[in-house]
This record gives C-alpha cells, sequence and structure tokens, in this order.
C-alpha cells in the first residue's frame, strides 16, 4: 500500500471517530423533555428505545420532566446534596428524589426541569435538576419614578 493510501485511510478513521463523538456529545442535548402529565400517562412497557412523545417509557430509562414544584413537598438535606419533591402536573403529581448537586434558587411553586430514571409509575430518581425562572428575565417596562424621590421641594 502506497503512502497516500494509508495517508487517506488514517484521514478517514480521525473523520469517523470524530463525527461519531460529535454525535454523541450532541445527542444528550436533543432529548425532549416531557410534563409531568405526558411522563405519567406514557409510563409502562419497555421498548428499549429513547422515550418520545407518543412512545412508553421504559423503567430506568433516562428521562427529563418538567413541572412546579409543588406546596409543602420540598426537603432538602442540611448538606444540600439530596431533596425529595413532588413535581405538579395540570392533573398528576410525580415524586422526585434527587442525589447530586441543588440549584441555590431551589424552592416551592419555581418551575424545574428534572433529569434520571424513572423507577415506577410514580418516583422519578434525578440526579439533576435545573430551575427555570423565565419570569426573572422579561422585560418589566419603562421604569417607574423611584419613591425616595420628594415629591415637591416647594411644599412646607
Amino acid at each position: 500500500m502506497t503512502t497516500g493510501w494509508k495517508l487517506a485511510v488514517g484521514g478517514l478513521v480521525v473523520v469517523g471517530t470524530t463525527a461519531y463523538m460529535a454525535y454523541l456529545g450532541a445527542a444528550t442535548s436533543w432529548q425532549y423533555y416531557w410534563t409531568v402529565d405526558e411522563c405519567l400517562a406514557n409510563a409502562g412497557t419497555t421498548n428499549g428505545h429513547q422515550p418520545e412523545v407518543g412512545r412508553s417509557v421504559p423503567g430506568g430509562v433516562r428521562v427529563r420532566v418538567s413541572g412546579k414544584i409543588a406546596t409543602g413537598s420540598l426537603r432538602i438535606s442540611p448538606d444540600r446534596k439530596q431533596a425529595d419533591f413532588s413535581l405538579e402536573g395540570t392533573e398528576r403529581e410525580l415524586g422526585v428524589s434527587c442525589s447530586g448537586p441543588l440549584p441555590d434558587n431551589l424552592a416551592e411553586g419555581i418551575d424545574v426541569v428534572a433529569e434520571g430514571r424513572l423507577e415506577n409509575p410514580g418516583l422519578l430518581r434525578a440526579d439533576k435538576v435545573l430551575t427555570r425562572c423565565a419570569g426573572k428575565y422579561k422585560s418589566q417596562g419603562p421604569s417607574a419614578p423611584s419613591q425616595d424621590t420628594p415629591a415637591d421641594s416647594t411644599s412646607p
């Protein structure tokens, strides 16, 4: 085999390996997240694939579930490495037990996305919790006058 062929085969191996690694890295960010109601409605039989809308969620498959932390359900360990809470859907609730780093702003009544393994139709063993606080970034419109500005310096 000539040097040119060896370089071509080596180049193809490098390009193929790089493309495969890029695909694996990007595939985790393509995962769709479900609402609590969608997740519980589709929980059940094993199909051996990543969950998609309309497919069942097999036990042990990684899923992302979006919902609001139910009032009165949040319990955080003193070392902030464990949290248990319920995610509210429009009709149902899903229990979540998260082991791992927790966001500083984790609180009841906020929207979160929990990522982990669905052990049974009622419990998600999460290892990641991401808070969603879009209201924090909304425009507040024109600013109102400050309350500590004197109204009129001429009045007694």
